[in-house]
């Protein structure tokens, strides 16, 4: 009659446990508490003082913004588990005015591996976008007539001359202007 017992209690504990959605230590939930790489969660902070807080872990995307909810006093907020992320137990904290909470999070391995071939690692049929002006220059072999070198001294002397011309426009117009306002 005790080992049935036991084993009732045994049965119920472990039924508890399987079915609680969320692991919560010291006031941080989060649901469910054994994603695989890549699955959303939901954290669950009860009992803040503040209106806002931020969870931090090393599972996640990024940072998650946990807000208010209703009138409950419960922060919530989402994220990703990274798809990158090793199979294990991963920290994660928030701090909530001036209390630090923490949890932890299980990321369980991936329920289906893909057994398809990998996605090359370059484009199969690139576009041809070009780049401007500077396409034909930057392209090897730019053999379609557009010039690899840059302008020669022709260019150079008639740009010098253009802008003397209008240094020198800018300065009559400044002396006529001068003689304007003295009479």
């Amino acid at each position: 009659m005790g080992s049935t017992k036991v084993t009732l209690c045994a049965a119920a504990a472990l039924a508890a446990l399987l079915t609680t959605p969320a692991h919560a230590a010291d006031g941080v939930s989060v649901t469910p508490s054994s994603p695989a790489p890549g699955g959303d969660v939901t954290l669950r902070v009860p009992d803040c003082t503040e209106r806002t807080a931020v969870a931090v872990s090393a599972a996640f995307e990024s940072d998650v913004r946990l807000t208010l909810t209703a009138r409950d006093g419960v922060l919530t907020g989402s994220s990703r588990v990274r798809t990158s992320v090793s199979a294990g137990v991963y920290a994660v904290r928030v701090t909530c005015g001036d209390r630090a909470r923490q949890g932890t999070l299980t990321v369980t391995e991936p329920r289906h591996r893909p057994t398809g071939p990998a996605a090359p690692a370059t484009p199969v049929a690139p576009v041809d976008a070009g780049g401007g002006g500077t396409a034909g220059l930057a392209a090897a072999g730019a053999g379609d007539g557009a010039r690899a070198d840059g302008p020669g001294t022709p260019h150079t002397v008639t740009g010098l001359a253009l802008g003397g011309l209008a240094a020198l426009a800018v300065a009559l117009r400044g002396l006529r202007g001068r003689r304007r306002g003295t009479r």
